[in-house]
């Protein structure tokens, strides 16, 4: 080799490996990055309190929302998701050394089984707020700005947020994800927290709602700590004067209101129901007084009277806030009248979702004049009842859009009450009156009160029959066999309603017959024509096969055998997913001489809230 070769050679080599230094050099540099996101914030809102946690999953999910509401932080400044890759190990160095003082001897990374790069590497890879809003339409993200922007930390509301949001995820983050950190499931809580909602993730109802995370700093927890001491020593001295003075004074009180108790003594003693002190004690509703109510509805002015039912009127009214609601006004004094309003209060404030009616208060009062007072107190829906829309005095025929929405959110509701409510609630009398529509045509199943609560392990109950003739399930009425598949029942003939624009029993001879709108959808659809069901004249038609697999799961759902029926679950999945409506099996002869043949007393009209239109109701 000559000596000119040769150097060349050393030079190359020299140039080589110093540029192999530089690089290693600058890798370095920048995988040393310092981590952007703000775990402070975190530790001002939770605290360095250490946690109880039951086992490793419920730590691995504590630290997977804390660093969901970290990243919402990062998206409110930054615009983006997720930190750069080349920040990833920083960001767990300082995520483990908070997590070091609320989980102690818990390595993140080892006991999740976490990778270092996958909190910088997130679902679709979905890296900025544009790269999300460009996948998802417009109408859906006009949705959840409706539902999420507002104060969170009421039950309703929060409900309403989460329900749109989890829409997002289920029907356009569905593609790849990497790991277990920043998944799909994620994104839309950290959207609606770090962008949509105005009040932002440090908010107390937002951080609740979005994150499961609360609000308790260790410096509240300290001043909490020694105002407990110093309270101990004050309140005993003043606590023992202040019982020696009350008691003088309430002795004193009971002696000068005697006279006046005296005067009630002979009245119905319906506020000694054991049901309507469990009510005061075990809830925190607003109770409202008798005089509130009666300047909310003008004195039950008849103007005001927007339902009439079985139980009673039904009122608009509007509070001393200027907030509008509906106001049932039970008729009866009886004690069994005040089980039914006990229980139906008790039903509707243990339940807590987007598509279920939301209770604000009630009342109960005993007055000279009126007597006993049962006045249960809802949010007004200010588009009233289905029922309105399909067979009352509204004209304008709903869009499919609209019914759309309509027959999801009530199956939603439903699948609620079924497997999501404890113990599980069977409603017994869904039917179009009792689907209310909010401003945004949400739909919102109401009035409970023929609800049942189902006790853990039973496969059905077997009681007396309720409900209203065309939507009761033929088990139900002929052998008094209740299941969660008696409102699925109910639910279909309510979507055949709502497809068709024709009533639960409809007259389809010349001479006078009638028959069930499941078996005139059900001849249609035996034939290959589904889309015959449709009602004429409906705007805004959708795809054909969507419209076509609502009509499978009406007629499905509404088939008078009990398990040719799916559960309301299984319903939601379907509308909400590409999966397959079943084959609907045979029907055998229509039941509806044998129904109309029990022996089943009626009642007068519907209980609806909204609906004054009056339905045969069996009970």
């Amino acid at each position: 080799m000559s000596l000119l070769r040769l150097l060349i050679l050393l030079i190359a080599l020299g140039f080589n490996s110093g540029f192999v230094i530089a690089l290693e050099f600058r890798h370095r540099r920048l995988a040393d990055a310092p981590c952007p996101l703000n775990f402070e914030a975190l530790r001002e809102l939770v605290g360095s309190n250490q946690l109880d946690l039951p086992d490793v999953s419920a730590k691995c999910q504590y630290v997977l929302q804390g660093l969901r509401f970290v990243e919402s932080l990062y998206l409110q400044t930054t615009g983006f998701f997720l930190p750069p890759v080349n920040a990833s190990e920083s960001c767990w160095e300082s995520y483990q050394t908070l997590i070091n003082e609320i989980i102690p001897n818990f390595d993140i990374l080892i006991s999740c089984g976490f990778q270092t790069s996958w909190i910088s590497e997130g679902c679709m890879n979905i890296r900025s707020l544009s790269q999300f809003e460009s996948i998802v339409p417009e109408s859906s993200l006009l949705d959840v700005r409706h539902s999420c922007n507002q104060s969170l930390e009421n039950g309703s509301p929060c409900a309403s947020c989460t329900t749109s949001l989890s829409r997002l995820q289920a029907a356009y983050l569905r593609g790849t994800q990497v790991g277990n950190v920043s998944v799909c499931a994620g994104y839309p809580s950290i959207y609606g927290a770090g962008y949509v909602n105005r009040f932002g993730p440090k908010d107390k109802g937002t951080a609740m709602c979005l994150f499961s995370l609360n609000f308790s700093s260790s410096a509240s927890s300290n001043i909490r700590r020694k105002t407990l001491i110093s309270g101990v020593v004050i309140g005993g001295c003043v606590g023992f004067l202040g019982a020696v003075v009350g008691f003088w004074f309430l002795r004193r009180r009971y002696k000068k209101q005697r006279s006046r108790r005296k005067v009630f003594v002979n009245t119905p003693r319906m506020s000694s129901f054991s049901g309507l002190k469990l009510i005061s004690e075990s809830t925190t509703l607003i109770k409202f007084s008798f005089d509130e109510i009666k300047q909310a509805t003008r004195n039950f002015s008849r103007d005001n009277i927007i339902g009439k039912g079985g139980y009673g009127n039904v009122y608009k009214g509007i509070l001393q806030d200027g907030s509008e609601v509906a106001l049932k006004r039970f008729k009866n004094s009886s004690a069994s009248a005040d089980a039914s309003f006990t229980h139906e209060v008790e039903v509707i404030a243990s339940v807590r979702h987007v598509n279920l009616i939301a209770l604000r208060g009630y009342c109960t009062a005993t007055t000279p004049f009126e007597g006993p007072q049962r006045i249960i107190v809802f949010d007004l829906m200010s588009n009233g009842s289905l029922h309105d829309h399909l067979f009352g005095s509204i004209d304008k025929k709903l869009s499919w859009p609209i019914r759309q929405k309509i027959a999801l959110g009530t199956a939603r509701g439903l699948a609620y009450l079924h497997y999501g409510a404890q113990p599980a609630i069977i409603h017994r009398d869904i039917k179009p009156s009792n689907i209310l529509l909010d401003e945004m045509f949400e739909p919102k199943v109401a009035d409970f009160g023929f609800a049942k609560l189902t006790p853990e392990g039973m496969t059905h109950l077997s009681t007396r029959v309720a409900g209203t003739l065309g939507y009761v399930a033929p088990e139900y009425a002929l052998y008094r066999h209740l299941t969660e598949r008696s409102d699925v029942y109910s639910y279909g003939i309510v979507l055949l309603e709502l497809l068709s624009g024709k009533k639960a029993i409809v007259s389809t001879n010349n001479d006078g017959r009638t028959s069930l709108v499941a078996d005139w959808a059900w001849s249609l659809v035996k034939i290959g024509r589904a889309l015959n069901v449709i009602e004429d004249g409906m705007p805004e038609l959708g795809a054909k096969e969507v419209m076509e697999k609502y009509v499978h799961v009406a007629v499905l759902s509404s088939h008078p055998h009990l398990y040719a029926r799916p559960t309301m679950d299984q319903i939601v999945k379907i509308l909400e997913t590409d999966l397959p409506v079943p084959s609907i099996p045979e029907r055998p002869i229509p039941l509806v001489a044998e129904i109309g043949a029990t022996d089943i007393s009626v009642n007068g009209n519907s209980s609806s809230q909204l609906s004054s239109l009056p339905e045969k109701k069996l009970v």
